[in-house]
């Protein structure tokens, strides 16, 4: 997960390969309670690990229920049987729907009939989504519970430690056209105390997002529950009904992730030699009403195949058709829609999707504000968003024609591009959604970047969601941008470099360790690195091959091969001194450098070393070079073996920093020097943090985004 303060995406072209999914937050959540209700225990697999899924769990463990982790996304969960082992706590649920509305119902009964008293919290954005209906729901019950704050808001108090009889002789009624998961939380809860009569709930209003209650129905009869429905107007729970575990659940990966994918595939020609974009773990057989997401691809152009557990997309008409579509079906996916219109031939309309209002954030206006920043126009009522592509051919390049090639536009912040597409800064709301539609935007015509701001809010539902997107999306290796961080020997490139890769999220390349690598990977693999040995043609050549096929990892502080971290051996004297030898041979000189240009992966990556700017990367578009005098740099290095208990003399560590920095400079072989458009950075004053800074503000001034 990117846990940085923006993340910049470099325009993108085409996509192709294959995508798993994690797993359903929807389904998670409601599993992990209804694991935790049931009598005995129940083996939960294909999890998601996300925000909304560890609030559960915390909760869920705080309450008294016992969960083991038996892999990376599988759960035991030791059922309680509807019994209360702890009778008092305070839950945080951050901005988790899925958790604050289903254990406030559960808790509340449980609480009533049992005596106990619970507080739920989250975070501010939590404490004003309204939960109003369902408190009412409750009361009508006779159970305790107080609105702490602001009536029909969260925090809640639920119970008052003293049991109460529960009113079950007539229907429960509920309003359905604000939230559906106030329905499921009544569906949820009520079995554990429906044992002497039916439990009846009535829906008072339209029912929103019907196909989030079809998922509670068939998850309720897994685990034994068999509700009868009248329409979706009344609900009966039946008498005597008990949570039983079905011992082992696996849950369906999320069809609301899928969208993002589905349109994906429509959107970006296939990469050449893919067969456009499979995503796997979901299937047209789904039980979540978001697999009906493509339905509304496919009237928009999408060429969507599946089966049950698996679906393949491709870009079919383009530019896409522009759609007026009812989206109660499909509430959480139809977002992904508003960003597939800024590609469609014409004006778009989503409508029935009131329930946007009231979710992470007020996702009607966050599209339309975040749309417009890229030039649509984009119209919104309290239930529909209008959305119309940036002005001129919007759609983008027509069918086999080419984007604007790198350097073709110099917009500034919030100018025009071609196509009528802007360069905008994305702001997430701390909605996931919004981060994940909105990615979407770096295939714009205009060849313009986006940047997403807080990329890390994707962690409610899916924390890899923007790896596993640069793993199916390509665009040419010089639209992916790299900066240079040169300079001569203890100038601090390195720990620059990693720095600033860390901040941006972009990759590493430290290329001194480059040839340490390969005497380490030689001597592993039985290859000698004597003088004699290399001089021979047939060994030089395979030394050649072995350095080519190299599998190479930068990360910060460290250093990775196949896999293992190799930072340590990489520092012992036999690596230096066979990195010595074999960095004269003519084959090891030419695959390393072949190796640092593949090593040009989205969304970017910074690469430190002696010859960056000049040699490999000529092109890039930021270039920096150190320039601390040998005297600061003489002493950082003795402060720094100091400090590690090396004895050092100072005198002796200048006099050596000079002579090799006379060494580098006179090399035949890409000689030490500041490449022609380097900025210089004497960073003999300047503290780490300073010296990052004044590369930040370098490079996003450069990228044209504004510095927050």
């Amino acid at each position: 997960m990117f846990d940085i303060p923006s993340l910049d995406l470099p325009s993108l072209t085409s996509a192709g390969g294959r995508v798993r999914l994690p797993g359903s937050k929807s389904i998670s959540n409601r599993v992990l309670l209804l694991a935790a209700l049931s009598e005995g225990p129940t083996l939960v697999e294909d999890l998601l690990d996300s925000d909304d899924t560890r609030v559960m769990l915390a909760a869920l463990r705080q309450l008294g229920c016992a969960i083991e982790e038996t892999g990376p996304a599988s759960v035991r969960v030791q059922g309680l049987g509807g019994r209360l082992p702890v009778r008092e706590a305070a839950l945080f649920l951050g901005n988790a729907g899925t958790a604050m509305r289903p254990l406030t119902a559960a808790l509340s009964l449980l609480a009533t009939a049992q005596g106990a008293r619970f507080e739920l919290s989250g975070v501010p954005r939590m404490h004003e989504r309204p939960i109003g209906d369902l408190v009412d729901a409750l009361r009508q019950l006779g159970c305790p519970v107080a609105c702490l704050q602001n009536e029909g808001y969260p925090p809640l108090r639920l119970g008052d430690g003293s049991t109460h009889p529960l009113r079950l002789d007539g229907p429960i009624r509920v309003r359905g056209d604000v939230s559906s998961q106030f329905l499921t939380a009544l569906l949820l809860a009520l079995p554990l105390v429906a044992q002497e009569r039916d439990a009846v709930i009535e829906v008072t209003t339209e029912l929103i997002s019907k196909p989030y209650i079809e998922i509670t129905l068939k998850l309720l009869q897994r685990f034994g529950v068999d509700v009868r429905r009248e329409g979706w107007q009344r609900f009966t729970i039946p008498r005597g009904s008990r949570y039983a575990s079905p011992g082992r659940i696996a849950v369906e990966a999320d069809a609301s992730s899928a969208s993002y994918f589905i349109a994906l595939g429509a959107i970006a020609p296939a990469t050449p030699g893919t067969d456009g974009v499979v995503i796997e773990g979901v299937g047209t057989d789904s039980i979540q009403g978001d697999i009906r997401f493509i339905e509304a691809a496919r009237l928009m152009g999408a060429e969507v195949e599946g089966d049950g557990n698996r679906l393949r997309v491709r870009r079919g008409a383009w530019p896409l058709k522009a759609i007026d579509l009812d989206c109660n079906h499909i509430p959480d996916a139809a977002m992904t829609l508003a960003v597939m219109a800024l590609y469609a031939d014409g004006t778009t309309t989503l409508r029935n999707i009131a329930s946007w209002r009231v979710k992470e954030t007020d996702r009607i206006a966050a599209m339309a504000i975040e749309g417009r920043k890229l030039g649509a126009t984009i119209e919104e009522g309290a239930d529909f968003i209008r959305v119309t592509p940036p002005a001129g051919p919007a759609a983008g390049t027509p069918q086999g024609g080419a984007a604007p090639s790198e350097g073709s536009e110099p917009h500034a912040v919030g100018s025009v591009g071609a196509y009528g597409w802007r360069r905008a800064s994305i702001h997430t709301y701390d909605d996931h959604r919004v981060a994940m539609c909105f990615s979407l935007a770096a295939f714009n015509p205009a060849g313009l970047p986006v940047r997403i701001e807080d990329p890390k809010c994707v962690g409610k539902t899916f924390p890899d969601y923007f790896e596993t997107l640069f793993g199916v999306c390509h665009t040419p290796a010089e639209r992916i941008p790299v900066i240079c961080i040169d300079g001569p020997t203890a100038s601090g490139k390195g720990t620059l470099a990693a720095e600033l890769a860390s901040r941006l999220g972009y990759h590493l390349l430290d290329s001194g360790a480059l040839y340490r690598l390969v005497g380490l990977a030689a001597e592993r693999e039985g290859l000698s690195t004597t003088e004699a040995d290399l001089r021979e043609p047939a060994h030089a050549e395979r030394l050649g091959r072995l350095a080519a096929g190299l599998d190479v990892r930068f990360t910060p502080g460290k250093t990775w091969l196949e896999g293992e971290d190799v930072t340590e051996a990489l520092r012992a004297e036999p690596a230096g001194m066979a990195a010595s030898r074999v960095s004269a041979v003519p084959q090891v000189r030419a695959a390393l450098v072949d190796l640092q240009l593949q090593m040009r992966h989205l969304p970017g990556l910074v690469a430190d070393g002696r010859d960056m700017g000049t040699v490999i990367f000529p092109g890039a578009p930021l270039k920096i070079y150190l320039t601390a005098s040998a005297e600061q740099r003489a002493q950082r290095r003795h402060k720094q073996l100091i400090s590690k208990g090396i004895p050092a003399i100072l005198d002796d560590l200048l006099a050596d920093l000079k002579a090799r920095d006379a060494r580098d400079m006179n090399r035949a072989h890409a000689p030490l020097k500041p490449a022609e458009d380097a900025v210089l950075l004497d960073n003999s004053e300047l503290d780490i943090e300073q010296s990052v800074q004044f590369v930040l503000k370098r490079w996003h001034g450069q990228q044209a985004f504004p510095v927050r």
